[in-house]
């Protein structure tokens, strides 16, 4: 039972930050009139710190990435992919005419 939630929860989260990275980006890009901004705003804010909050001092380098599991990556990766799919959209969107984003 308790693996089950767990993955719901995995899954759950996962969604959460595909779907607010898309709209945070997506609102980003028709405001400052830009395609890929948010995928670089994720690589240069907040994967650093996400690192810089659960860096342990007390380990090596190594140990701190190797410490990361699946379930502090996949949510990652969901963020990624809602960043692309809004820069995405909003790339569809200019080519179908659309002048306003």
């Amino acid at each position: 039972m308790n693996a089950d939630v767990d993955i719901l929860q995995l899954a759950i989260a996962t969604v959460l930050f595909l779907v607010m990275m898309f709209g945070i980006g997506f609102i980003l890009n028709m405001l400052l009139k830009t395609t890929w901004f948010p995928i670089y705003l994720l690589f240069i804010v907040l994967l650093p710190l996400f690192i810089w909050q659960t860096w342990d001092h007390d380990k090596s380098f190594t140990a701190n990435f190797t410490a990361f599991t699946f379930v502090d990556i996949i949510p990652g990766i969901g963020a990624v992919i809602g960043a692309y799919i809004s820069g995405a959209a909003i790339r569809a969107l200019r080519r179908g005419g659309y002048k306003m984003f």
